[in-house]
């Protein structure tokens, strides 16, 4: 076979094969010394995770390893759901590790609304 026919072919496949190689980035997520989290396409030089997202929807790539939940966004999930569950919610006002008085309404409405943020913020796929 003629040497400029191999490269044509090579290249050709190559071109081909671009766009499939192209459809996944990978993230690093790592947390600094305040605990802020970061997320970043080059690997950082703390301990970190990884996930690959699929470029065309910001989804888990197909077959990418499921990343456990941090503690924020499994307490968040449950805030949110106690939250929802109806009922009163208790707060200990005086630090003795029983409720002293109920969530008011507006309060009751203020921590759903943090906690639904939280879950957005730490959580990596936020459920509906």
């Amino acid at each position: 076979m003629n040497p400029i026919h191999s490269f044509a072919i090579a290249l050709a496949l190559t071109v081909a094969a671009a766009p499939a190689l192209a459809q996944q980035q990978r993230v690093y997520q790592w947390k600094d010394a305040n605990g802020v989290t970061h997320y970043t396409d080059v690997a950082p030089k703390q301990s970190h995770q990884t996930r690959d997202l699929d470029v065309r929807d910001g989804k888990p790539a197909e077959g990418a390893a499921k990343q456990p939940e941090s503690e924020q966004c499994t307490k968040a999930r449950g805030n949110v759901a106690r939250l929802q569950g109806g009922g009163p919610i208790g707060i200990d006002t005086n630090s003795d590790g029983k409720p002293d008085r109920n969530l008011t309404a507006d309060e009751h409405k203020a921590q759903l609304e943090l906690n639904q943020a939280a879950v957005k913020a730490f959580c990596m796929q936020a459920k509906p």
